[in-house]
């Protein structure tokens, strides 16, 4: 049997673990359960019934939370033809293919983000097996791939995330901190749930959702209900 120290003991008290709670109780219960002294993020898993395999079942896309999530990212603009809006936008870093020799190179990776006009695709290209694993390759099905650099960019400093399930079905996200207030963290997580219920692929039968949970940094999972939405 896991040992647990006293600290997280007391956590574990606060949370019914065979309980799945609404979305308004959830989040009242998961801003109770973190256990560290930082302000923790409180993060949104979904276990869903499909087969990523499937070109029609591979669940991706981007949502801008209505309160963002508290994260600050730093992005990259990857251009030839808006060097000069990409230096208005706000991003951290810009440049053409001087950037990805850089990361080619030096193994640079101080982004979180890369936003790419249509030319730069080619050299982006020969670049998947680097940035594909860490989830950085841009895409226009993301709008990371794109003429509208400033839009982008602003998008994303919004709190604008992108998710994707993976091979078993899972989809994780940070939504917000602990400091939000409940009512902010309630409107990304029933943005986020509409988000994902929305995307149920028509190939699906059946249940779709099989379980979501809320769940701190290093904190118990808060099972939520998804009545409605599968």
């Amino acid at each position: 049997m896991k040992k647990y120290g006293k600290a997280y003991r007391a956590i574990l008290e606060k949370v019914d673990l065979t309980k799945v709670y609404s979305l308004e109780e959830a989040v009242k219960v998961v801003k109770q359960t973190s256990v560290t002294k930082f302000d923790a993020s409180i993060d949104i898993n979904f276990n869903l019934n499909v087969n990523p395999t499937l070109a029609d079942q591979l669940i991706r896309g981007t949502i801008t939370l209505p309160h963002g999530n508290g994260k600050t990212k730093k992005v990259l603009v990857v251009t030839n033809t808006k060097l000069e809006e990409a230096k208005e936008s706000g991003a951290e870093y810009f440049g053409g293919v001087e950037m990805l020799e850089k990361i080619r190179t030096q193994n640079w990776f101080d982004f979180d983000v890369i936003v790419a006009t249509p030319d730069m695709m080619g050299e982006l290209g020969k670049m998947g097996r680097v940035l594909g694993p860490k989830g950085l390759m841009p895409n226009p099905k993301t709008g990371t791939v794109t003429m509208d650099v400033k839009g982008a960019v602003a998008d994303i400093k919004r709190g604008k995330i992108a998710y994707r399930v993976d091979k078993h079905g899972n989809l994780s996200m940070p939504i917000a901190k602990v400091s939000f207030s409940e009512q902010d963290l309630l409107d990304n997580l029933e943005a986020v749930v509409d988000a994902i219920a929305k995307a149920r692929p028509s190939t699906v039968k059946g249940t779709y959702i099989r379980n979501i949970a809320l769940s701190t940094t290093m904190g118990p999972a808060v099972y939520v209900t998804f009545a409605g939405r599968n």
